[in-house]
């Protein structure tokens, strides 16, 4: 299949207008979407409810053409915001030690490729051996409206994480001060520290693993892996926390699911990215 580019000519949602003018079954137009290969004004779109406004341009990308443009997983995209699925290992962005290969700089390529002069902005952080679902402004606006109003904004911050051994209870909320020393290590004090909040529940228990679901409603840093860690149960591979083993060669803590409000609209927007690969295997 051909590039092809159409304008609108009347507003509506993005599905009607492309099973109007792509050949093909309502599937195969939805697997465009799914893939990436749909672009309104430049930007990918992978929502079928998506609204066009007259004087807006669509394209349709060939097949693996969007895919050859962006180096990791592309979640959702549009004028404003772009949402990646990270790999562990790769910063969210820059530190003295490196300077690179960061998230940030990989997705401002990404953008520059697809829209010439485009920017990307942080709005918030993943630990380097955390993946997952990051989100990045594509203009000040954006980012100042994310950044400024993200405690209120977020709905939902969800991980999964497999831990060593099982935890005490099935479900439970972790509530502690947490400080973080000298050598960068998190831990729980009585006083002096800033709260953090942890809820956990067991999806499933293997012999030596338990896969659970995992809730915050603050975001400190390594909070997870810390408040894991002090319940005796820390994530598989974690060695700084206490882990013992290192099963699938990487921290084994994945962000899930971001569920907030659009700041500019008021929709409720949930961004979701599937258990990586081998995270169940361990439970089996």
């Amino acid at each position: 299949m051909k590039e092809m580019q159409f304008t609108v000519e009347r507003g509506g949602p993005l599905l009607p207008f492309l099973l109007e003018h792509v050949k093909g079954s309502r599937n195969h137009v939805k697997s465009l979407l799914a893939r990436g290969q749909v672009q309104v004004d430049g930007a990918a779109v992978r929502r079928h409810d998506h609204p066009l406004a007259p004087g807006q341009r669509v394209s349709v990308l060939a097949q693996g053409a969007e895919a050859r443009r962006a180096p990791f997983p592309v979640l959702y995209e549009d004028g404003r915001i772009l949402v990646i699925d990270k790999p562990s290992g790769l910063l969210s962005m820059a530190s003295d030690r490196e300077k690179v290969r960061t998230a940030y700089r990989m997705a401002g390529e990404y953008v520059r490729r697809t829209r010439p002069g485009g920017r990307v902005f942080i709005v918030h952080r993943l630990d380097r051996d955390t993946s997952g679902v990051l989100l990045f402004a594509k203009d000040e606006e954006a980012k100042r409206a994310y950044q400024e109003h993200w405690d209120a904004l977020v709905r939902r911050r969800g991980y999964l994480a497999v831990v060593e051994g099982r935890p005490p209870r099935e479900e439970d909320t972790i509530r502690t001060l947490l400080r973080e020393n000298a050598a960068h290590k998190v831990y729980s004090v009585r006083s002096g520290g800033k709260e953090a909040v942890t809820h956990y529940r067991t999806i499933q228990a293997g012999r030596e693993y338990t896969l659970l679901e995992v809730d915050i409603d603050t975001g400190r840093k390594n909070q997870i892996r810390a408040h894991l860690s002090e319940l005796g149960c820390p994530v598989a591979g974690d060695r700084d926390y206490g882990a013992a083993a290192s099963p699938l060669g990487r921290l084994c803590l994945h962000a899930h699911e971001l569920a907030l409000t659009d700041p500019f609209t008021g929709e409720e927007r949930t961004f979701r990215s599937g258990a990586p690969r081998g995270f169940r295997a361990l439970v089996c």
